[in-house]
């Protein structure tokens, strides 16, 4: 498949940040172990965030400083976050420590051995209808599980979701962009595309074993 131009993807939102960058090469680093990783992803999922959330609506307030009344920007609508399980997790602690009043949510997903297709084995939400979503699964590869989990969302009555990642390939990015176009997706860096077994290349490997400590 042809690389992606990312400035030509509306609905894809690369963070180019210094930071950013020097923590993704630490999740990509073959010695780096499951302690120090589990460090990176949380700040790195903390770059990712503050990003997704630089757009959430916003209402405007007045609060009373020791001094005199201020005029102050809100959060209007409530916040969900929803982590693909398991390696959604690794994403989760930065988005509780940001958004201390986020409510959470868990999407357990496995592959159907005969049609291959993602099937939902676990589905835990709290009310989605007048939510801000923002949807955690690490390494958005053929995109299925995402664009699945999505529909499960939309099904509850999301409108409003965003898709955050660490690594995005151009395969994933397009079956999103095609089945949810609504949904911006906010990653760390669109590698080059998939290997012959779907694994993202360069990418960093399996993120929940390497998360976990597991293989």
């Amino acid at each position: 498949m042809p690389r992606y131009d990312a400035a030509a993807v509306d609905n894809l939102t690369v963070v180019e940040h210094p930071l950013a960058a020097h923590l993704l090469a630490g999740l990509r680093d073959v010695d780096t172990q499951p302690e120090r990783f589990r460090h990176l992803a949380r700040r790195l999922s903390t770059v990712l965030l503050l990003e997704a959330t630089r757009g959430l609506d916003v209402r405007e307030a007045s609060v009373a400083t020791p001094l005199t009344a201020a005029r102050a920007s809100l959060i209007a609508r409530r916040v969900v976050a929803v982590p693909i399980l398991r390696a959604g997790l690794g994403l989760l602690e930065a988005a509780t420590d940001l958004l201390p009043e986020v409510s959470v949510g868990y999407a357990g997903l496995e592959r159907d051995e005969t049609t291959l297709q993602p099937t939902s084995y676990y589905l835990k939400v709290p009310r989605l209808d007048d939510a801000s979503v923002l949807l955690l699964d690490p390494m958005l590869a053929t995109g299925g599980s995402a664009a699945f989990a999505t529909a499960l969302l939309k099904e509850r009555g999301a409108s409003q979701v965003q898709l955050v990642c660490v690594v995005a390939a151009p395969e994933g990015v397009a079956r999103m962009t095609e089945q949810h176009p609504d949904v911006r997706i906010v990653t760390a860096a669109l590698d080059e595309g998939l290997n012959d077994v779907g694994y993202i290349v360069p990418g960093l490997g399996d993120f929940g074993d390497r998360l976990f400590g597991t293989s």
